[in-house]
């Protein structure tokens, strides 16, 4: 499962940010997927559901559909707050780094309105520049790579040459346990057209190394949070140097994001998470705190389309990591298994994934044994090679 790391320093909104994404798990139905433990829990990302082509409701296994509206589970990891000097130990910056290991793609929370300061202490509105927390969160992530490449590199580097190893097949099992692959560190080494003899590596060598391979094995997608406290100029200004330095950044309410789920539970509006409005129910009795809240949530989700929440959820995994969504059958007719639910499974597949992986995906033995797959719409046979495309319906043949 797709795994998204919350991050950035403490008292930026990260765990309102957090319960804003994951309460949506007990609200929206009663499924398998609510709190894993203390800092884990699951989110949900959108795709339209193929059910509304074929004309039957969907049964889903593990999430539900809305309206035509696929809820597809993702693990958030609600990272222990970072402090400069984390990589070193400092703060919780063990916890910090361990957390960190798991995660594919990271949220960066940010206080856009800069009031507090590099330790998440509060300061006066503005005398805090965001972007000084983009640059050390750079910065920490990269020392604390280049410290693990470090780490009896001499000895390594000897070794690599002497048994005439490649070098990036050698990082990758140094690296493993931080979900890096040996992809991301041989495409940042031909990037930094590094000497192809380790052993003439300088530390400023392993420093850019560890800071590409960040970039590449650890993307960021920037929360410019808090984004309701300050004006909207601010922020669109803050969103535009954040993409100057490579980065998408998505101005955020978490307050407003929890605010509205905690109102649709009461009963008081209707809201779908990442729609860009809500709707007052009728008969809703709304004091006069209530209805200057409402109001001012409204003025904020019309300048940005919403409160950003569940964009920036979906930007990480949809444009960031580049994943899709497939729907594996067992009767490719009516797109059931073998109980009659329909379409009950939906997997999120890296882009240029194909037929075989996505039967190692639904079960390793259906990927050993793989025959050929089906396509749900078109009835066409497929080969282990097909490359599948987003909202693709397929039954996948195996021996038995």
């Amino acid at each position: 499962m797709v795994e998204i790391g919350l991050v950035g320093k403490p008292n930026v909104g990260k765990s309102t940010f957090f319960s804003s994404l994951t309460m949506h798990s007990a609200e929206i139905a009663n499924y398998p997927f609510t709190t894993i433990d203390a800092n884990r829990a699951f989110g949900h990302v959108r795709k339209p559901c193929p059910h509304v082509e074929l004309g039957r409701q969907c049964n889903p296994r593990r999430a539900p559909c809305i309206e035509g509206t696929r809820f597809i589970p993702v693990e958030i990891i609600d990272v222990a707050g970072l402090v400069p000097g984390a990589h070193e130990g400092r703060g919780l910056g063990n916890k910090f780094l361990d957390d960190l290991r798991h995660a594919d793609v990271l949220i960066h929370i940010v206080d856009v309105s800069g009031s507090t300061d590099a330790e998440g202490n509060p300061v006066d509105a503005g005398t805090r520049d965001p972007m000084e927390d983009v640059e050390f969160l750079e910065e920490e992530i990269g020392y604390w790579i280049a410290a693990i490449i470090e780490d009896g590199w001499v000895r390594l580097a000897r070794k690599i040459e002497g048994e005439k190893r490649k070098v990036h097949d050698v990082l990758a099992e140094k690296l493993s346990g931080l979900k890096i692959g040996e992809r991301e560190i041989r495409e940042s080494i031909v990037h930094l057209d590094l000497d192809d003899k380790p052993t003439r590596w300088s530390r400023e060598d392993i420093l850019d190394l560890a800071f590409e391979i960040r970039r590449r094995a650890k993307p960021i997608v920037i929360a410019a949070n808090k984004a309701d406290l300050v004006d909207p100029r601010k922020v669109r200004d803050f969103v535009s140097r954040a993409r100057e330095r490579g980065y998408v950044a998505v101005p955020t309410s978490a307050d407003y994001e929890l605010a509205l789920k905690r109102a649709a539970r009461a009963g008081l509006v209707d809201y779908v998470p990442g729609a860009p409005e809500f709707r007052v129910k009728d008969g809703a009795r709304l004091n006069e705190a209530q209805r200057k809240a409402l109001e001012r949530i409204s003025d904020f989700m019309r300048e940005f389309g919403g409160t950003g929440v569940q964009k920036v959820l979906e930007i990480a995994v949809f444009d960031i990591l580049r994943m899709i969504a497939v729907y594996p059958v067992e009767d490719e007719n009516k797109w059931t298994d073998k109980n009659g639910n329909v379409l009950p499974d939906v997997f999120l597949m890296p882009e240029g994934s194909t037929a075989r992986d996505l039967a190692f995906k639904v079960h390793t033995d259906l990927g050993k044994n793989f025959i050929r797959a089906i396509d749900g719409r078109s009835k066409m046979v497929l080969g282990h090679d097909y490359v599948l495309r987003d909202g693709d319906v397929i039954k996948i043949v195996a021996r038995t």
